[in-house]
């Protein structure tokens, strides 16, 4: 592998800003990496399709498929990153700066530097070397909505039989993750005097009551599911942040409650999303205030793969490491949508991962693009099945 070649297209990614959040303010498109990415594919001999993703402007998918038929594998990244602050950076975030064999970079290990190692992994084949078909996936806004994975499952697109999501896992193989989905409450009630409290209603005395809720929810849940897969093996569900009234001697007239839940495989969200509502609707049924219900995140899928599956088996012969869980949540949910087995494995630690300072050790490039040629061989040129 030419190092300087890799590092100087990486300096092209990092350079090319594609921040996605949901602060209307700082998102941005990720056309301009999608476009450099098209073109090196494309010199390589991949067909590629750029997809739009529909009301988002200026982002997209790319799909860049090496060889042709059914089956195969894909690979997969996210070509957007977080926002960042500059005065906890060491170095310009968008310059890439190699120091003591660590890449520094805004994205080099979440998680544009695994794209272009599977472009350089794959240099090693041509189209007729391949029984079925690579396919490499960049998409747009796992960041924050995760709109480019949405859109891909909604078009049902049969892709692969097994696809690796190449977040930073430290190259150790995970099959299953928690979900999670981000609401508020709001209670509007009647500010009053108070000296009596007839003069109004309390939004703050129904959120007391919105809370004890919660937590029987939160109990009940815990008592019910377990998996012993995970480092916390029960659901949670986190109160974040509360605010209600204005002066200790007038009744709270409004009140809100924001909270994340993070289930585990097998639970679903908007059944819970429902369950919860119907709690706290019964709860307050006869306090006279508003309920009000926003969405502050719709929410992700747990995700898990067997542990007899092919890739997961595969992978863990390739890595020398069992499968394992993590607590971040990925776009695997909806890859598995299209049919697949999906494994999340990529160089580099997460622990950097939406971090001043990030970087991506020099240690992981050829070992990355080694397991890359490996599983590329084992499921293209083999042709052998995840299934």
């Amino acid at each position: 592998m030419n190092f300087r070649t890799f590092f100087d297209k990486l300096a092209l990614l990092i350079a090319t800003p594609s921040i996605s959040s949901f602060q209307k303010e700082l998102d941005m498109g990720n056309m301009a990496v999608i476009s450099l990415l098209a073109q090196w594919f494309e010199e390589q001999g991949f067909d590629t399709s750029i997809m739009p993703v529909a009301g988002c402007a200026n982002k997209a998918n790319l799909l860049a498929t090496l060889g042709s038929g059914e089956g195969g594998l894909l690979l997969s990244g996210h070509t957007d990153t977080v926002p960042y602050d500059d005065k906890g950076w060491n170095s310009d975030p968008f310059q890439l700066c190699l120091r003591d064999e660590k890449l520094f970079g805004l994205g080099t290990t979440d998680m544009k530097a695994f794209l272009l190692l599977a472009l350089f992994a794959a240099k090693k084949f041509k189209a007729s070397d391949l029984k079925r078909p690579l396919h490499i996936l960049a998409t747009a806004d796992e960041e924050s909505t995760m709109s480019g994975a949405k859109a891909l499952a909604r078009q049902s697109i049969p892709l692969a039989d097994c696809a690796i999501i190449g977040e930073p896992t430290g190259l150790k193989p995970i099959r299953m993750h928690k979900g999670i989905f981000m609401e508020k409450i709001k209670l509007t009630g009647i500010s009053g005097h108070s000296s009596d409290p007839q003069n109004g209603i309390s939004a703050l005395e129904g959120m007391r009551q919105v809370l004890n809720a919660l937590d029987t929810f939160r109990q009940s849940m815990q008592a019910k599911y377990h998996h012993q897969g995970f480092v916390v093996p029960v659901p949670t569900l986190n109160l974040g942040h509360i605010h209600g009234g204005d002066n200790p001697n007038r009744i709270c007239g409004y009140c809100e409650c924001a909270f994340d839940l993070r289930p585990l495989p097998g639970m679903d969200i908007h059944l819970l999303r429902q369950q919860l509502h119907e709690t706290i609707d019964n709860v307050l049924a006869q306090s006279g205030l508003k309920i009000e219900y926003e969405v502050l995140f719709d929410g992700i899928p747990a995700m898990e793969t067997a542990a007899e599956s092919d890739i997961v088996q595969f992978l863990q012969q390739q890595s020398g490491e069992v499968a394992d869980s993590v607590a971040f949540a990925t776009e695997a949910p909806y890859l598995q949508a299209l049919g697949m087995d999906v494994v999340v494995m990529g160089p580099g630690d997460i622990a950097l991962a939406h971090q001043c300072n990030e970087y991506l050790h020099g240690q992981y490039i050829d070992k990355t693009i080694s397991w890359l040629q490996n599983t590329i061989a084992h499921y293209c040129v083999e042709a052998n099945h995840a299934n």
